[in-house]
């Protein structure tokens, strides 16, 4: 099946963006099934650090030495003390702070 490029619309802003055939034999090759949901500087904006479409350049990826990571403040919700976690909550399941999830994990 012959590729072309692909006119898609970005699910956070809403503007369209286009998915070439590059970026397509990238994700192929990467065994990705679905389509980006986001335009690149959405995209960009979500990681919280300046890249360009796939070469990597700019921020460190990968979580090597990489730039500032995002904290969200929680309360810990087996001893009750604030803390922070580097992901957003969903508020389906509980979140503890790094001593109770240390003490849940060893034992």
């Amino acid at each position: 099946m012959a590729l072309s490029d692909m006119t898609l619309e970005c699910s956070d802003c809403g503007a369209e963006f286009l998915f070439t055939v590059g970026e397509q034999e990238f994700y192929a090759s990467r065994g990705f099934t679905n389509y980006p949901k986001r335009c690149v500087s959405c995209r960009n904006a979500r990681r919280g650090q300046p890249r360009d479409n796939f070469g990597g350049g700019g921020g460190g990826g990968g979580g090597f030495g990489g730039g500032q990571r995002e904290s969200f403040p929680i309360v810990c919700s087996n001893c009750g003390a604030d803390a922070t976690v580097p992901f957003r909550p969903r508020g389906d399941r509980p979140v503890y702070c790094s001593d109770c999830f240390s003490q849940m994990r060893n034992s």
